[in-house]
């Protein structure tokens, strides 16, 4: 905690600019980032390179006067289908894949901090040691405030995945749009980087990417966000400034509406 004005000035959320806060489309928003993102070109665990640089992403944004929360995944730690694939219980084996998300979370609130942006995680498994527990009225507290909410452990319950979770919280902030921050700038048709001449869409409907299984996200959180009236909007996070531009409708990226 911040122990002197100096630190707590360092500590405040960047000014928006009229300029910059004037070209945002989307004043509330949800950035679900999969545990692989962290990897880097690591095999397992957290690359501090880009945990960073997916840091300075988010940092940009907020300067930009948009309130920000984030769900992490834990698939770069555990991920709780292959643990039960492997003949664990499936419901200890998610349990433990949402301690994963608490460590990607807390790596990711220390990039945030050190790069002066106020962060708050909220585990929906009460961990009060380390972070605070889910209130959703506190969480929109802390983001009315400037703060970057983390969403850790998921929905808290066994069975349903970090992409449900997102939906989730992202209806329960009342967010303007949900971001999918994945390896590719949009969605396509297969695999790109397997398939030569897969198809990328520009704009597809919620009942598209359910029908063609074009797997996005689990069929809960897509449905979710359907009935939220939520868009999602995919966009590829290894590209520098993706973040903030899609925030300002430019840039590669796939949205899924109605």
């Amino acid at each position: 905690m911040p122990t002197n004005l100096a630190e707590k000035k360092k500590m405040a959320p960047p000014p928006a600019t009229s300029s910059l806060a004037s070209s945002v489309r989307y004043k509330r928003v949800l950035l679900k980032i999969s545990g692989e993102a962290l990897m880097g070109a690591r095999e397992y665990g957290l690359d501090p390179e880009t945990v960073n640089r997916v840091a300075e992403e988010i940092r940009d944004v907020v300067a930009m006067g948009v309130e920000v929360s984030v769900v992490i995944g834990g698939g770069n730690i555990f991920r709780g289908v292959s643990g039960a694939a492997a003949g664990m219980d499936r419901a200890a084996a998610d349990y433990m894949g949402m301690l994963a998300t608490v460590i990607n979370a807390l790596a990711m609130q220390n990039a945030l901090e050190k790069a002066g942006v106020p962060t708050r995680v909220l585990s929906a498994i009460p961990m009060s040691a380390i972070c605070e527990p889910y209130i959703r009225r506190r969480a929109m507290r802390h983001m009315e405030k400037g703060r970057v909410v983390v969403f850790a452990a998921g929905t808290g319950n066994p069975f349903f995945t970090t992409d449900s979770a997102a939906a989730l919280r992202a209806s329960e902030m009342q967010c303007n749009a949900l971001l999918k921050a994945t390896k590719v700038d949009g969605v396509y048709s297969a695999d790109p980087n397997k398939v030569k001449d897969a198809k990328r869409y520009d704009k597809l409907t919620y009942l598209d990417v359910l029908s063609q299984d074009l797997q996005v996200m689990d069929t809960s959180a897509i449905s979710l966000a359907r009935q939220s009236k939520i868009p999602i909007l995919v966009f590829s996070i290894f590209t520098h400034g993706a973040f903030a531009e899609v925030i300002q409708g430019k840039g590669k990226f796939t949205i899924i509406s109605d």
